[in-house]
């Protein structure tokens, strides 16, 4: 007669059901942060009609500053403000993925710490993360990696 399989270890399942529930929720939050990085598209439009001349700016006259640069700079700023929002959300997404595969476990840290920047979800998801990813037992996952780790649905 066999003995029973040894009982699983309980923090081991808590620790990949809570990676697993963070990276979840870094998705989530990647896509709001791609969402709402979109709004500066109307500034990008608004300073394409400026510097166009579709949008009235009152009338012209050899003394008034011309609104054109005023338009451009728009243009400008909102470009960046959309690219550097979709370049975090894109690495939220990522800091997501990576902790389902239990990869990177710095960046995955770094990433949560400037998460807490976002008021307020992105600092309540950045706290949980860091506390966590600096457990000693999920340390330990990462470095075991995805193919030891028998606890995930993946």
């Amino acid at each position: 007669m066999q003995p029973p399989p040894p009982l699983p270890n309980y923090q081991a399942f808590e620790d990949a059901n809570h990676l697993r529930y963070l990276a979840i929720a870094h998705y989530v939050m990647g896509g709001i942060t791609g969402l709402v990085s979109c709004l500066p598209v109307m500034h990008v439009v608004m300073g394409g009609m400026i510097a166009t001349g579709q949008f009235p700016m009152g009338p012209t006259t050899p003394g008034e500053p011309d609104f054109k640069m005023f338009g451009w700079l728009f243009v400008a700023m909102g470009s960046i403000f959309i690219i550097i929002g979709w370049t975090f959300a894109v690495l939220l997404i990522l800091t997501g993925r990576w902790l389902s595969a239990r990869k990177n476990h710095t960046f995955c840290f770094v990433m949560a710490c400037l998460e807490c920047a976002s008021l307020p979800l992105g600092t309540v998801l950045g706290v949980f993360t860091i506390l966590v990813i600096s457990r000693p037992s999920v340390k330990a996952l990462f470095l075991a990696g995805p193919s030891e780790n028998k606890w995930t649905r993946e």
